[in-house]
């Protein structure tokens, strides 16, 4: 090298140097890398941790001697303001010869013979940054890999673990069984065990599998629901009750006015189809009065999924009753929509001139006869009605032509 060259070599090599050595220290200081350096793997994150550490270990290894070779090279140039053909050549092989030595230990096994090689390995700088490169590149996968399960998992993970705190602490709360919780809370123990010591298990080809440990916390959020409700229960359970007694003695009124109803329909209606509506109310008495005893036991959980049951009981017999009392109520309004359709039409044969038409004074009679009998058979009097309508509306429109 002349020594423009030589000046121009060092300048491009110290930049590198700086370069690889940022490019290193963030790497080292990456929060996967210093998870990853600190954590006691098992399982396939454990094949990952040494892969990483025996590279990253070569990797400052190789700096140093790089860094190294370089220095040896500034130090002679800044001796040498006007350096001779020695110094020039000494130049030229620190910076563009094998000046980067490697003990036999430190050279890659493939790089080694079955007697170990006839012994060091020596590199060119050029060299000795392509075989760090490689080992930067195989560095940032894997950590790159680990971090990204760490990332998905880790929150899913906090999810699980702060439910299952929530429910413990209300069952504690609440002096009730911990036997699920705790069931739940070994789970919850086992998959922050395999996340934190091997989250590589985890990991598929699309990406980390949070599934299992979002289902665990969504059966934690269950749980804690529940038991939510258990404490809202013991805080408010003389108005709970109320409420409930309250809703039952709904269901008595409304199957009280749906036998009515269907009594009625069965008197003014022939063949209403109907069924008749059985008693609900006792039995959801009795439900309640099975609860009662419940509260000196102190199993407030129990009580709150089996009250809720009995109040979602309760409001769906009230609605069926409802429906059972409204069902009846429309055959007998079905009947009236009838008579005054039947009557409308009688003012509109007058109007047109035909109240002593002999065949629509019989049809209607017939129809009227129907509707005003008891029990009323709805069908016929639904059939009788139209041919009298159909009957008036055939002479107006002979009257109109």
């Amino acid at each position: 090298m002349t020594r423009e060259e030589a000046d121009e070599a060092l300048a491009r090599l110290r930049d590198e140097r700086d370069r690889i050595s940022a490019g290193l220290l963030d790497l080292d200081g990456h929060p996967g890398r210093r998870m990853l350096d600190g954590a006691a793997m098992s399982g396939v994150s454990a094949e990952l941790q040494a892969r990483v550490a025996d590279r990253m270990a070569r990797l400052w290894l190789l700096f140093d001697r790089y860094r190294g070779a370089l220095a040896a090279a500034e130090e002679l140039r800044a001796r040498h303001a006007r350096p001779k053909t020695p110094e020039l050549t000494e130049l030229t092989r620190l910076l563009d010869g094998r000046a980067v030595e490697l003990e036999p230990e430190h050279v890659p096994l493939e790089k080694r013979g079955l007697l170990g090689g006839p012994g060091p390995e020596r590199l060119t700088l050029q060299a000795t940054v392509r075989r760090m490169t490689g080992l930067y590149d195989e560095v940032t996968r894997d950590v790159a890999a680990v971090d990204a399960a760490w990332s998905a998992l880790l929150p899913a993970l906090e999810a699980a673990e702060t439910r299952h705190r929530e429910a413990a602490a209300l069952a504690a709360a609440l002096e009730a069984s911990l036997a699920e919780v705790d069931g739940l809370g070994r789970e919850v123990a086992e998959a922050g065990r395999v996340v934190r010591s091997d989250p590589l298990s985890l990991a598929g080809k699309s990406g980390p599998d949070t599934s299992a440990l979002t289902a665990l916390a969504h059966r934690l959020g269950e749980v804690a629901a529940r038991l939510r409700e258990a404490m809202r229960l013991r805080e408010g359970y003389a108005g709970r009750l109320a409420n409930a007694e309250s809703l039952i003695s709904e269901v008595r009124r409304a199957h009280e006015a749906a036998l009515r109803a269907y009594a009625e329909a069965l008197e003014k209606i022939a063949s209403p189809g109907l069924s008749e509506p059985s008693d609900l109310a006792g039995s959801l008495a009795d439900r309640l009065a099975a609860l009662r005893s419940l509260p000196a036991t102190g199993r407030w959980d129990e009580l709150a999924e089996r009250l809720a049951d009995l109040e979602r009981a309760a409001a769906d017999a009230r609605a069926r009753k409802q429906r059972e009392r409204d069902l009846a109520a429309g055959l007998l309004e079905r009947r009236e929509e009838l008579r005054g359709r039947l009557a409308a039409y009688r003012v509109k044969a007058a109007r047109l001139g035909l109240a002593e038409d002999a065949e629509l004074l019989r049809i209607h009679e017939r129809a009227r006869e129907l509707l005003w009998t008891s029990p009323c058979d709805l069908r016929a009097a639904t059939v009788a009605l139209s041919g009298y309508q159909q009957a008036v509306n055939s002479r107006a429109k002979g009257a109109d032509r």
